[in-house]
This record gives structure tokens, C-alpha cells and sequence, in this order.
């Protein structure tokens, strides 16, 4: 039996050795890449290649390779993680490619997401914002209440866990064209909003979560929902609207309190 035909590639990769020199496109060959590699592996191949050649391998973002830790942001082709649908680009396979073919890799696009090198941007802006009220406070002192003891509805608890599988990758601001967080933020807002052990600070919460939000630059909702459509793990558009609803009951207590 003869061996599988592997693919022949062209990458055009964008090259950028930091944040304030300017980047551009270089052309790169690659041969004999196996469909059933992963686009990180076909990107390790080709770091070898460079380094073999005495040239900068290209720096890009990865850590678990198992579609959880969210660091492997891609722009493939003109979308966030590459041509298939709720997958990271780790879990993205050359198969989806073909021989020949010329693929463009590019890193997020957006002004709260500054490049670091080449593919890697800095997302330290999500950081921010979940510091500024993604979390609930717990009483440690030795009198903490179970968690399994508070009720919670089974949709509602389903719901929260919908909106918690956010793995902050940032596809949804690379996907919107005003590059907007606003899904990342109602998910985390969300993740707590719907179980009561967030209710204590809810009002906090989103305040702070939404002001930081804008602080770090990030665009308003577009309302064309290509971050629900780009997004690895689904997180629904529902979560914005809950944010939505959110920020004015908040807005409101505030105003009359």
C-alpha cells in the first residue's frame, strides 16, 4: 500500500517583533504535511524548517492543545480559529486544507489586544475586567455555608454552566468588526448573575466589569453575531442580553439608592 500524499502548502504569516514595529506578510513553503496533523503541529514543522535554516521561528500562542486553555488565537483565512465551527485552533486538523492551497495566519485584530511578536497578542485586558468583579466573595472564616445546600433550578444551574465554558480566547472581539467583548463579559457576568451565590454583588459586578470593559478600548456590540458564530465553545448571544438587563437594574439602584 502507498503511503498517504501529504500536503504542499504556501503560508503567508504575518511577522511583527513587537508591539510598536511595524508588521507585514512572509511567504513560507512548506511540503509533505500530513492531513492528520494538527495547524500547531503543521506550525511546529515549520519552526523546525526556520530553525534548521538559522532563521527566527515564528512565535505563536499555545499551552493545553486540547480545545480548553484558549491560548492558541488564530485568524485563519479570514476567521477566528480557521474554517470549521466550535473548535480552538489546536483542535483544528490540515485535513480541512488542500494540497497546494495558500493559507493566511494572522493574530487578533484589535486595539485592546496589542501584538507581543508575530501570532501572539496580549490579552491581559480580559484579566482586567475579571479582576474588576468576575469573582464572588466567600466567607472563610469556618463558617461557610455548603455550596450543595443552596438550591439552584436545574436551567438555571445549566445556564451558568453554558456561560462559564467561555475560555476568554478572545475569538468573539477578533470576530466582531468593532471588536467588542461585550460576549466575553456576559458570560462571566452571566456565569454568576443566574446562581444565587452572585446575587450578593451583582450590581457591583457588572458595573465594574462593563466600565473596565470600556477602559480597555474594546468596541460596542455589533449586533451581527459573528462572535456567537466564532465562538469554540457556543456561548449564546442570550448572555449579552442578560448583561444588558444586568447593567440597567444596576444602573437603576444606583440611582435611587
Amino acid at each position: 500500500m502507498s503511503a498517504k500524499k501529504g500536503l504542499n502548502l504556501t503560508l503567508k504569516i504575518w511577522r511583527q517583533k513587537n508591539n510598536k514595529s511595524k508588521g507585514q506578510f512572509e511567504t513560507y513553503k512548506i511540503s509533505d504535511v500530513s492531513t492528520d496533523s494538527s495547524f500547531l503541529e503543521m506550525l511546529d514543522i515549520l519552526n523546525e524548517q526556520l530553525i534548521n535554516d538559522g532563521k527566527d521561528p515564528v512565535a505563536f500562542d499555545h499551552d493545553c492543545r486540547e480545545g480548553i486553555c484558549g491560548m492558541c488565537s488564530l485568524y485563519i483565512n479570514g476567521r477566528a480559529h480557521g474554517p470549521d465551527t466550535g473548535i480552538t485552533t489546536c483542535q483544528l486538523h490540515m485535513r480541512h486544507f488542500k494540497d497546494g492551497e495558500t493559507i493566511h495566519i494572522e493574530p487578533w485584530r484589535s486595539a485592546a489586544f496589542p501584538v507581543i511578536k508575530d501570532l501572539v497578542v496580549d490579552r491581559s485586558a480580559f484579566d482586567r475586567i475579571m479582576a474588576a468583579g468576575g469573582f464572588i466573595s466567600v466567607n472563610t472564616s469556618g463558617n461557610t455555608l455548603d455550596a450543595n445546600a443552596i438550591p439552584v433550578p436545574k436551567e438555571d444551574a445549566d445556564k451558568a454552566m453554558d456561560a462559564a465554558a467561555c475560555i476568554s480566547c478572545g475569538a468573539c472581539v477578533a470576530s466582531c468588526k468593532n471588536g467588542s467583548a461585550m460576549l466575553f463579559v456576559g458570560a462571566k457576568v452571566s456565569q454568576f448573575a443566574l446562581l444565587p451565590q452572585g446575587r450578593v454583588e451583582a450590581t457591583r459586578r457588572v458595573l465594574n466589569m462593563v466600565k473596565a470593559m470600556d477602559e480597555e478600548g474594546f468596541g460596542n456590540c455589533s449586533n451581527t453575531g459573528a462572535c456567537e458564530v466564532e465562538c469554540p465553545k457556543g456561548i449564546s448571544l442570550e448572555n449579552i442580553a442578560r448583561m444588558n438587563r444586568e447593567y440597567a437594574v444596576a444602573n437603576l439602584s444606583t440611582a435611587n439608592s
